[in-house]
């Protein structure tokens, strides 16, 4: 068994373009930074994934997931 490694990620929303011509809508920070332990980078994603806000889990193709390693 592998040894969990530290991840730190935030979760990303991002406007679509018809989005982006109101002035008021620009990308922003939705969840985190936030630190997990995880044996991987994709266990990562997938707890990030899961804190993801039930506001945002209808525009999940404009949510960006961001991870990193330590």
């Amino acid at each position: 068994m592998s040894r969990p490694t530290l991840f730190q990620y935030a979760i990303l929303w991002h406007p679509t373009e018809k989005q982006s011509k109101e002035p008021e809508l620009k990308s922003k920070i939705i969840g985190g930074p936030l630190t997990a332990l995880s044996i991987s980078e994709d266990s990562a994603a997938m707890l990030a994934a899961m804190d993801i806000q039930d506001d945002y889990k209808t525009q999940l193709e404009q949510i960006e997931i961001v991870i990193r390693p330590f």
